[in-house]
C-alpha cells in the first residue's frame, strides 16, 4: 500500500491513496477539514464497522442502521498520543440478537479490526454496544 501526502496550505494537506481517493487534512485552529488524530480515530471506528456489519449480514441479522459513537481520550503532552478509546455500537433494527452483536463486537476486537488490533498495543481500547428496536410500521 502506499500513499501521498501534499502540503496545500497553511495547515492543510491532500492525501492522495494509491487507489486514487483523494482526502483533506487540517491540523490548524481553523480546521475546514480533520486532523489527523481525528482520521485515525474515524479510521478504527470505520474498520470495526465493516466488520460488525458484515458479521451480522452473515448471522441473518436484520438491522437498518449500525453506528459507532467513538470516544477518546489523548496524553496531556506531547506527542499527545491516544491513551484510551471507546467504540460504542449501537444497531438498530427488527429483533437483532443481543448476543449476535456482542460476538461480532468481540470478533472484531478480537481478530478482524486491523486498525484496532495495531492501536492495542499502545492504547486502552475498550467496546461497549446497544440495540435499539425498530417501531412496527
Amino acid at each position: 500500500m502506499q500513499a501521498n501526502v501534499k502540503w496545500v496550505e497553511g495547515d492543510t494537506f491532500l492525501g492522495r491513496s494509491n487507489s486514487g481517493h483523494n482526502v483533506v487534512f487540517d491540523a490548524g485552529s481553523d480546521s475546514a477539514a480533520p486532523s489527523p488524530m481525528e482520521m485515525v480515530l474515524m479510521s478504527v471506528g470505520c474498520c470495526s464497522s465493516v466488520d460488525v456489519v458484515s458479521i451480522l449480514k452473515k448471522a441473518k441479522q436484520s438491522f437498518s442502521d449500525v453506528q459507532v459513537q467513538l470516544s477518546s481520550e489523548r496524553a496531556e503532552s506531547a506527542p499527545r498520543v491516544f491513551t484510551k478509546i471507546n467504540l460504542h455500537f449501537v444497531v438498530t433494527g427488527d429483533n437483532v440478537s443481543e448476543k449476535h452483536l456482542a460476538r461480532a463486537v468481540q470478533l472484531s476486537a478480537e481478530k478482524y479490526c486491523s486498525v484496532a488490533l495495531m492501536l492495542d498495543k499502545t492504547v486502552e481500547i475498550t467496546h461497549t454496544h446497544e440495540v435499539i428496536q425498530e417501531q412496527e410500521k
